[in-house]
């Protein structure tokens, strides 16, 4: 029983990571109806301008805060400067592009911090506070920040004029354009705030699997899993699929499979959604006249 404690929580812990990657390709689909191949190489370019922020000196916390910034801005101005001009591209070309940035991402990271595997510091003790090894301070850290950024996150798009903006870009453009929405600039800035998110994402896993240029290409398939066992088109949804995929992850490979073989439990998750329900658990199936 305390084995099932333990890897219950550490998959939470690992289904909070998931959730982040997983609102961060949500949120951009929804407003594009593209998958953005290149969302796992942001997040880890950001989580490396973190570690620069943590090497100079700057407390954790604020480096969490300015990394996040840095990728928000950063996200929107690729939004403005490499993927508006393709807005009436091909679905393929929009592919190519994804891909691409993935490839640069990566290699720049290389490049600039080489591919030597990095510690990255965590801000939560690592000290168990059950006394028999089943839930450390670090897990409940790690979930305690995803739950507060989805809280944010809720209030923005429900309550502020901004959030309700984008809302209405992402799910009527024509609409929105005629109530005086510049839905241009909504994608914009709902692109940096999947930057900002994955980031968020970057800078909580990296202390557990530390950081290097690949670190987030495992992730991004488990974030892929959880946004469509969740709903690729509901926020909440991806979250919720998030944490699902990753307890059944660490059951599954505790119990039945091994730790070797649950990369490819995700992948056989995200064929098995695609086939038995498209939609996802919590995603409406939207139906258009023709």
């Amino acid at each position: 029983m305390e084995f099932f404690i333990q890897q219950t929580a550490a998959g939470l812990t690992s289904g909070a990571i998931y959730a982040c990657v997983a609102l961060g390709l949500v949120m951009i689909y929804v407003s594009t109806d593209h998958i953005n191949f290149a969302q796992g190489e942001m997040a880890m370019f950001a989580t490396y301008i973190a570690w620069m922020l943590i090497d100079a000196g700057v407390p954790f916390w604020l480096a969490f805060g300015l990394t996040a910034l840095i990728a928000f801005v950063g996200g929107l101005l690729i939004q403005r400067f490499i993927l508006k001009p393709l807005e009436t591209a091909p679905v393929l070309a929009l592919v190519v592009c994804f891909i691409a940035l993935l490839s640069i991402f990566n290699a720049l990271a290389g490049m600039i911090w080489s591919y030597t595997i990095k510690q990255f510091p965590s801000p939560f003790p690592q000290y168990d506070i059950s006394g028999h090894g089943l839930v450390s301070v670090q897990q409940l850290g790690v979930v305690a920040v995803t739950l507060v950024m989805l809280g944010i996150l809720t209030v923005f798009f429900r309550y502020t004029t901004l959030g309700l903006a984008m809302r209405a870009a992402a799910q009527n453009a024509s609409s929105a354009r005629l109530m005086g929405v510049r839905v241009s600039w909504m994608l914009a800035l709902g692109w940096g705030l999947a930057a900002a998110i994955g980031s968020i994402a970057g800078m909580l896993v990296a202390p557990i699997v530390f950081l290097d240029p690949n670190m987030m290409t495992g992730i991004l398939v488990y974030g892929f899993a959880g946004a469509l066992v969740g709903g690729i088109g509901n926020p909440m949804g991806a979250v919720a699929g998030g944490f699902i995929v990753g307890v059944l992850e660490n059951l599954v490979g505790s119990y039945i499979i091994g730790n070797e073989l649950k990369l490819t439990f995700a992948l056989v998750v995200v064929v098995g959604v695609l086939i038995l329900k498209p939609a996802g658990l919590f995603g409406q199936i939207i139906v258009k006249r023709v």
